[in-house]
């Protein structure tokens, strides 16, 4: 079953409800079209950041399901296709977040190569690579997990500072500040150091 069912249901907007609202001027929360279109258009980045932040692909997998259902659930009217995106990824992180303090506190997350080494042609430039992307999933597990969403969001997604704001519930000036900060501590550790 795939996650659009188990969000879905049953529940749809009869045409009588279309039509009252319509006559009274509301906005609708969204039909079921409409949801599936935005599904289509967001899960893929929805999963690949909680994966990111959670550094578990399964997990990513059932935050994925738990966050549209809660999203779809709410019903809530939103101004744009923005609002709506952030709304889900605000939803996605506290998710997340709350997934996190579930787990035990202090453990690192091994990070699997995604190479395997007897598949590659052996040159340097492609050991290299790997090493680079090994060094970073190792850093990306030793920040703190508010500081691997802020890197996700601004950098994988490309995210404004605004849109970091309302995701991640900080104030817009502060994000230049912790973003700024969380840039810092990567390339520490990047280079072998820690702070």
């Amino acid at each position: 079953m795939n996650v659009l069912s188990l969000v879905m249901g049953e529940t749809t907007l009869s045409d009588l409800e279309r039509q009252a609202a319509n006559e009274a001027g509301a906005s609708l929360p969204m039909d079921e079209e409409t949801f599936r279109a935005f599904y289509d258009r967001t899960a893929r980045q929805v999963w690949a950041y909680l994966a990111k932040i959670t550094g578990d692909g399964q997990l990513a997998d059932d935050l994925l399901q738990e966050a549209y259902y809660r999203f779809y659930r709410a019903r809530t009217v939103y101004e744009d296709e923005s609002h709506r995106r952030n709304s889900l990824f605000r939803i996605a992180t506290n998710l997340a977040r709350d997934s996190g303090r579930r787990r035990r506190r202090g453990r690192l997350v091994d990070l699997p190569d995604d190479d395997d080494p007897k598949d590659l042609p052996v040159d340097a430039h492609t050991a290299d690579r790997a090493a680079q992307r090994t060094d970073v999933r190792r850093a990306l597990a030793q920040l703190r997990p508010s500081q691997r969403e802020m890197l996700w969001l601004a950098y994988a997604q490309g995210s404004s500072h605004e849109e970091i704001a309302e995701v991640l519930g900080v104030t817009r000036a502060s994000v230049k500040a912790l973003l700024f900060r969380a840039r810092r501590k990567m390339a520490d550790l990047l280079r072998g150091g820690a702070r």
